[in-house]
């Protein structure tokens, strides 16, 4: 058995940043990850290859725009291989990089999948190995959510994690859900070469903005992409030698269509049930996410849970934060945080982004407020990069 002060279930952004931070202010820490890389989902199969995959993006269509500015390049071509190394090259410097803060701040780091077994311990699966504890912060994330009908065993059919590997660049690409993750999806596999379909539920895309925030984005890329159909829904997806066929219900969608890939993004899902929460007693509640209070403490006085697992929005740099908060509370600090405060981008192209409450939920409350508006064609920034829009 190992005794120690803080145990951290999870080595994401969240995890890490709080077992780092328990460490630095002086208590023996243990690191729990189930995976042999440190870094969670952001470092390995988020945040970060997302981003370096964005800016190759980037690159490819300001190469193709450059001739607004005076200058030619031959004609574009792309290595694949090169790209995905890339990716991988960055997503191994920093997880080599957190292995080894880790090992400095004398932060033991057990792999496997812990799971309560009571309020005061942590047993790790296929193994006998049990961690008793003083205090516990939970940072176990978050899982893609998938709908069971659809053929996931398929390799044409893809979770964000999948679009991520890069395998190939397929011909025709259908995108279902249009929030944040799907978009920058979309801005890669376009750049890259894909025809993109985006199908949405809801009435506009990224569904969680103010609609004019969105509107930038929405008239550039409907006239990159084949189609975006808002309001309507996949009614089924069926493998096939042509394809992945795909059944819509929509006013302006056609009844069925076929594409060479189907990318499934349609949000996230905390992981509070996966941990055996409630033989330790934590609360969980029924969308698997774990209530705390502005100190991120559960209903436990001496479990906290941060990030994912928490509440949305399900962002790294909340995760961060809410670290911090839980470290210095357990370790006699005065911190408190509140989510308000943290903004959403959208690294789409037009990025989008906002922080706060929107303009719809000041409406919704009845809360009164000022609206001012700046149109970027009157920016001299803007305009000198050829990016007016917004």
């Amino acid at each position: 058995m190992i005794k120690t002060q803080v145990v951290v279930i999870g080595s994401g952004p969240g995890g890490y940043t709080a077992a780092f931070r328990a460490a630095d202010l002086g208590k023996e820490v243990v690191l729990i990850e189930r995976y042999e890389n440190l870094g969670g989902v952001c470092l390995n199969v988020g945040c970060i290859p997302s981003k370096a995959l964005l800016h190759t993006a980037q690159v490819i269509n300001e190469a193709a725009e450059a001739s607004h500015f005076g200058v030619t390049f031959g004609e574009t071509t792309i290595d694949i291989d090169g790209v995905r190394a890339n990716k991988e090259d960055i997503v191994s410097k920093l997880t080599g990089g957190i292995k080894a803060l880790a090992k400095a701040r004398k932060v033991q780091v057990i792999t496997g999948y812990g799971k309560f077994i009571s309020a005061n311990q942590i047993a790790i699966d296929d193994s006998d190995e049990v961690i008793e504890f003083e205090h516990c912060i939970i940072a176990a994330g978050s899982r893609v959510t998938k709908i069971p009908a659809f053929p996931f065993d398929d390799p044409r059919v893809m979770d964000s994690t999948d679009a991520l590997e890069l395998d190939n660049v397929p011909e025709r690409l259908l995108i279902v859900g249009g929030g944040i993750i799907g978009l920058e999806m979309a801005t890669v596999y376009n750049a890259l070469g894909s025809e993109i379909t985006v199908v949405e539920l809801a009435d506009q895309l990224i569904a969680s903005a103010d609609k004019d925030v969105v509107t930038p984005l929405a008239r550039r890329i409907k006239k990159q992409y084949k189609e975006i159909y808002l309001n309507t829904k996949v009614t089924k997806m069926e493998a096939t030698d042509a394809g992945i066929k795909v059944n819509f219900e929509g006013k302006k969608a056609p009844e069925t269509d076929t594409f060479d890939k189907v990318l499934v993004s349609i949000g996230r899902s905390p992981n509070g049930e996966l941990i055996d929460a409630d033989k330790a007693g934590v609360n969980v509640n029924e969308w698997g996410f774990i209530p705390t209070d502005k100190q991120m403490r559960t209903n436990i006085n001496h479990i906290f849970a941060i990030g994912d697992i928490v509440c949305q929005p399900m962002l790294a740099h909340k995760a961060v934060h809410e670290a911090k908060v839980a470290a210095e509370v357990i370790c006699g600090h005065k911190s408190g945080f509140d989510a308000l405060t943290i903004p959403s981008v959208a690294y789409t192209d037009p990025e989008v982004a906002w922080t706060g409450k929107t303009e719809r939920e000041l409406k919704e409350q009845g809360i009164a407020y000022e609206k001012g508006v700046f149109p970027w064609a009157a920016s001299g920034r803007s305009l000198s990069i050829g990016r007016n829009e917004g």
